[in-house]
């Protein structure tokens, strides 16, 4: 089974400007890897350093050291020394993300939202709105709420807007920041279901789900983060 995502001795630390420059070690010795067609999720107490991570491997936060080892376009990137066009097109190409909250365009319908992802990729643009409105109807977004732009939404609407451009995309990997965590009971077992089809279309995903209910069903396997804690050998 291909493995396109391989983390190795991984570490961050935060520098505290307005404490004299004190580094605060976040995280070390972070080491695993990924597979197509699973979902891993990392667990851990909050501020263990699971979103660190994530935003370690989206190219959001610097590495202080080791390798993110990432496949793209037919060979291998290091994303811990990649330029920053680099990580744009392996963020274009290759890793999706879904955070916990959507940055919202003015003006910008919550169709388009959706669909942009698939347009910048070069797909058409009507073919692109009828696959955000498949999606936005499985996450049972009101019709009336498509044309209108996400900033009006409620935080639960917001989300589903931020879910269906997440997984709209055929990214071979798929990172998961807290995706239901505003999301009703109904909702949260529609994204499960979307975390089983891209699990059975091969993608590697990786994520964060503080429900327990919603980790248990969508998790193969739990990496806990407390292993990778400052001045602890990560078993």
């Amino acid at each position: 089974m291909p493995t396109p995502l391989v983390v190795s001795d991984v570490a961050k630390s935060f520098t505290m400007h307005l404490r004299d420059g004190i580094k605060l070690p976040v995280i070390a010795g972070v080491s695993f890897s990924i597979r197509a067609g699973e979902c891993t999720v990392l667990g851990g107490p909050s501020g263990a350093g699971k979103s660190s991570i994530l935003k370690m491997l989206y190219g959001n936060y610097a590495v202080d050291e080791g390798q993110i080892i990432v496949t793209h376009d037919d060979g291998l990137i290091d994303l811990a020394t990649a330029s920053p066009r680099t990580v744009l097109a392996v963020r274009r190409q290759t890793i999706g993300y879904v955070s916990q909250f959507l940055r919202t365009v003015p003006r910008v319908s919550a169709l388009d939202v959706v669909a942009e992802p698939l347009v910048e990729r070069g797909e058409d643009r009507e073919i692109a709105r009828g696959k955000a409105r498949a999606l936005l109807a499985q996450l049972n977004l009101p019709e009336k709420l498509w044309a209108l732009p996400p900033a009006t939404f409620s935080g639960g609407e917001q989300q589903r807007v931020n879910i269906a451009r997440g997984f709209i995309t055929e990214h071979p990997i798929l990172l998961l920041d807290e995706p239901t965590a505003s999301l009703d009971a109904r909702n949260r077992d529609v994204v499960i279901e979307f975390i089983a089809t891209k699990k059975a279309a091969g993608v590697a995903l990786l994520g964060i789900f503080h429900d327990h209910d919603v980790r248990e069903a969508v998790a193969d396997r739990i990496i806990d983060v407390t292993a990778f804690a400052p001045g602890k050998i990560a078993a």
